[in-house]
């Protein structure tokens, strides 16, 4: 009898493959490739080459420009790191949690098709969970594995983004790569500074995982409503429209706090809400990345 996880792979599989035949131009396995160049060759200088590829002592010496001709090394190492903090259990269906798994996961298959190395980092306030970086489809399985199990010891505490992203930096530190980030960023302001530091280092995909009510509060009359988090409950009445316009105003400024904090770290944020198709969303980030590529 197969596993829940080899179930949910093979689901995601299928899905996946379906979604992307005929959709994408060329092969979606070189979209997201590695970034290491090699010297291979000089050749004289063209008006249509980077002037930062020209050999200075080269020229110097033959006193006419050449270029330094490079090979790319298609071969990459990814991480998915993921947020599992409690925040991230609310949401429709099964939750912003079950959503960006099942990213992580298709984004793992997509990824290790072409070769590559795939490892990630399961975080919550306290716990953690770091899977080295390997290839096949048995170390996706395994990422599989480890995201339909409960961590232990899971903190109801607000998310330390910042905590996460630090330990994302320090594990990914000795290779450059590509680094998937998947969490709704409800936390402690100060994460935009280790989201830069990893910028710095590797090309980051930043992917923010919502669920429609957070977005706008549904009119569900009076309702008892618990913080994820601080497990804190409050009577609340949604129908009442000074309460829904205050937090209109409040999820504004939220909105705008995020994208000026995405800003500063130098990364754009993919929004995928519980209601989307996510295979549909993985396929327009694919795009997306293609097109920055070329």
């Amino acid at each position: 009898m197969t596993s829940a996880p080899e179930r949910l792979l093979r689901r995601l599989e299928w899905k996946l493959g379906r979604r992307l035949d005929g959709r994408l131009q060329g092969s979606y396995r070189t979209v997201w490739h590695g970034a290491g160049l090699d010297f291979t060759d000089l050749r004289a200088y063209t008006a249509e080459d980077d002037v930062r590829h020209i050999d200075w002592n080269v020229t110097a010496r033959v006193d006419e420009p050449f270029v330094r001709l490079y090979t790319e090394d298609r071969e990459m190492t990814a991480w998915l790191v993921i947020d599992r903090s409690a925040s991230m259990r609310f949401g429709a269906g099964a939750g912003k949690e079950s959503t960006a798994s099942d990213l992580a996961i298709s984004i793992g298959r997509l990824i290790s098709q072409g070769g590559n190395r795939v490892g990630a980092i399961l975080f919550d306030n306290g716990s953690h969970r770091v899977i080295p970086p390997r290839t096949g489809r048995d170390q996706v399985l395994r990422i599989a594995r480890d995201l339909t199990t409960d961590l232990p010891k899971k903190s109801d505490q607000t998310t330390d983004l910042t905590a996460m992203l630090t330990l994302a930096a320090a594990t990914t530190a000795q290779r450059r790569g590509l680094v998937f980030v998947m969490s709704d960023f409800i936390g402690d302001p100060g994460w935009d500074r280790p989201l830069a530091r990893l910028t710095h280092r590797h090309e980051v995909v930043v992917i923010r995982v919502v669920d429609p009510a957070e977005l706008e509060l549904p009119d569900l009359g009076l309702i008892l409503v618990e913080d994820a988090e601080t497990g804190e409950q409050l009577l609340v009445d949604t129908s009442d429209p000074l309460l829904r316009a205050r937090l209109t105003e409040q999820v504004g400024a939220r909105e705008d706090e995020l994208a000026e904090g995405m800003r500063r770290a130098g990364v754009d944020a993919h929004r995928i809400t519980t209601d989307q198709d996510m295979l549909a969303t993985l396929v327009d980030m694919v795009r997306r990345s293609g097109r920055r590529r070329r």
